[in-house]
């Protein structure tokens, strides 16, 4: 079945750094695009970054030129450079396998809390 293990996760001070990884087995890679979201405590879950089967990136707003998303192929896995971690960025971060085509499915990670202290 399909699996999706999120890695990377931890305490840091604002201006500092994490790397989240996302491994995925069970699928396709290739096949699917591949997001990162977040869920902060009261709030909504929310798109932090993404990656289409083509290359095709798109960022929050809020992240942009802080973070960056990129997939290897090779390995299955897919990775969130974070970098300038301000407070406002801790949230459960929550990697998701998307498949528009039929037959269309969501998968997702069971997350991994991202806290950034100031």
């Amino acid at each position: 079945q399909v699996q999706l293990v999120e890695s990377g996760g931890g305490l840091v001070q604002a201006g500092g750094s994490l790397r989240l990884s996302c491994a995925a087995s069970g699928m396709i890679f290739s096949d699917n695009d591949m997001n990162w979201y977040r869920q902060a405590p009261g709030k909504q879950r929310e798109l932090v970054a993404a990656i289409t089967s083509g290359g095709n990136i798109k960022y929050a707003e809020s992240v942009k030129g802080r973070f960056t998303i990129f997939r290897d192929g090779a390995k299955n896995t897919m990775y969130l450079h974070m970098n300038s971690l301000e407070p406002e960025d801790t949230a459960v971060y929550y990697c998701n396998a998307h498949r528009s085509r039929v037959p269309s499915y969501d998968y997702w990670g069971q997350g991994t809390q991202v806290t950034v202290s100031s």
